[in-house]
């Protein structure tokens, strides 16, 4: 299956590296970013984004929330949110590069990588982690909140610290490494929360609110967490023989068949997943429903890897069905927000919500209390809407 996957944007980068002048700008520049792992650094933001996005904000779209002058949702939080996300992401990633050098020169899919090829030193790799990450945590700190830039950096050190180095010890490496890629959801999740926080702003409110608020960010979380399963386990598959020749321990080649068994439980985990979503109010009813078949396709192509384990190309398709079920679900959520088209309707057809009329009847019942309280006005004001 590795022959047929294109090179990645890291590899791609460091060739530009490769081919630029020696000590030259644009090798230097290049090799840093390929350090970054860009397409796992999109993932990583925009699996922070879209929870951000979907967070239940109170009259999202009315006619009041569009006048006021400061959104429910700020642009400037979410800027912070992504560009912080994205430092993390890198420090981690480069952090993750300078641990396993030697491992990635014995590897098809990573011997291409800047450190392996030597075109950045390893002083210059080691002052891009720890800049990437303190510019990260420092935007997630001062832009979002302290939970977020928390968050952040947990992840760095989970990344660089636990998951990396666990690869050559035990294949629990592998949900360390879930664990890892269902964090930024929170991180976006507890970013919206804290932009309608009526209490204290603390971790208990975005995380653990007592009115049950915070559950969309953990679904999120779990969708991400167990996503990871079916996507990297046929594709450690295809490449089971050089893992284990690299010491790296995966289930791929310690227990093939648990490798797909594992690979199977996941996937069914989406159909909770979304009706959680929904009953969460978090989208509408009928993404339990448009969810169905993308997620009945990946149970599908599950069944054929465990069935086979990973023969027949049964690896191949799992994989590929992995990296189109992901966006797929995404978008299908943020299509069907809860309420999102009912008020698109209202603010196009200028209907008011049922919220503002009744901000609209307390204003003129305030104000005919005021007139009558004058002197030589006499008379309840209660009841008299005009």
């Amino acid at each position: 299956m590795s022959a047929s996957l294109p090179p990645d944007a890291s590899a791609r980068l460091a060739d530009t590296a490769a081919r630029a002048p020696a000590d030259s700008l644009r090798r230097t520049l290049s090799a840093l970013l390929s350090l970054s792992k860009p397409r796992l650094t999109v993932l990583v933001v925009l699996s922070a984004m879209v929870p951000y996005a979907l967070y239940p904000v109170p009259a999202f779209l009315s006619p009041t929330a569009l006048a006021a002058s400061t959104p429910s949702l700020s642009p400037l939080t979410l800027l912070f949110l992504t560009t912080g996300t994205a430092l993390c992401s890198a420090a981690a990633n480069a952090l993750n590069m300078l641990y396993e050098p030697d491992t990635d020169a014995r590897m098809s899919r990573t011997r291409t990588r800047p450190l392996v090829r030597r075109l950045l030193s390893t002083r210059a790799a080691v002052a891009f982690a720890v800049g990437c990450g303190l510019a990260g945590t420092a935007a997630l700190y001062l832009g979002v909140n302290p939970t977020v830039a928390f968050l952040g950096a947990a992840n760095i050190a989970l990344y660089a610290g636990a998951y990396t180095p666990l690869k050559r010890l035990s294949a629990v490496n592998t949900w360390v490494g879930a664990v890892v890629g269902g964090i930024p959801p929170l991180m976006g999740w507890a970013a919206a929360a804290g932009e309608s926080a009526t209490g204290d702003g603390t971790w208990r409110e975005l995380l653990f609110a007592s009115d049950g608020s915070s559950l969309g960010g953990w679904l999120f979380a779990g969708l991400l967490f167990a996503w990871q399963f079916p996507h990297f386990m046929p594709l450690s598959w295809g490449i089971r023989d050089e893992y284990k020749a690299a010491g790296l321990r995966m289930l791929c080649w310690t227990n093939p068949a648990r490798n797909a068994r594992v690979a199977l439980r996941y996937s069914l985990v989406f159909f909770p997943l979304c009706l959680g979503l929904c009953a969460a109010e978090v989208t509408e009813w009928s993404f339990a429903l448009t969810s169905l078949p993308v997620n009945a396709w990946l149970v599908r192509e599950a069944v054929m890897f465990w069935r086979y384990e990973g023969h027949k190309g049964s690896a191949r398709s799992l994989f590929w069905a992995s990296v189109w079920h992901l966006p797929v679900i995404m978008v299908l959520a943020l299509a069907q927000k809860k309420g999102m088209w009912a008020r698109v309707w209202k603010s196009v057809a200028g209907e008011p919500d049922e919220e503002e009329d009744e901000f609209d009847y307390d204003e003129d019942e305030a104000a005919e209390w005021v007139e009558h309280a004058r002197p030589g006005n006499v008379g309840p004001a209660v009841g008299t809407r005009r």
